[in-house]
């Protein structure tokens, strides 16, 4: 147990962020099985490395969380997966600005606790979520 104890405010955003992660690693997966046409096989393996990715995050998230007294969550936010690639790439894009709002709002609240781990961590996150957007920005681009 960390010495000393985290607001409830902060272990609620790290249970949102696990939701989160969770969602969109199924999301991001479903979307690498279901691809269609040229242009989806062209991205389909984007998809699987960015779903390992997030998945990733949900494990590092959920052990802070454990670490500071809390208990993750197993329930994702609501996934969707879309039927064409470029609902999936704008949904996923939308998906990935989200969660850069949420961790640095999370990054802040760590800060204001005086919670290094947590803020080195998602410093790290953050980053990543930051190539992902961009990522499914630059897939959005016209030729």
């Amino acid at each position: 147990m960390a010495s000393k104890k985290p607001s409830v405010e902060l272990l609620d955003l790290l249970n949102q962020a696990i939701a989160r992660e969770i969602q969109v690693s199924v999301q991001y997966m479903w979307q690498h099985v279901l691809w269609k046409g040229v242009k989806g096989y062209a991205v389909k393996d984007a998809f699987k490395t960015t779903a390992i990715a997030e998945m990733k995050h949900a494990e590092a998230i959920a052990e802070r969380l454990n670490y500071l007294g809390g208990i993750p969550t197993t329930k994702p936010t609501p996934i969707f997966i879309g039927t064409t690639l470029k609902e999936m790439l704008e949904t996923d894009k939308k998906d990935e600005e989200a969660a850069i709002s949420m961790y640095k709002k999370i990054l802040l609240a760590a800060r204001k606790e005086g919670d290094e781990t947590t803020e080195f961590l998602f410093t790290r996150i953050l980053s990543d979520e930051e190539e992902h957007h961009d990522l499914f920005t630059s897939l959005l681009e016209k030729d």
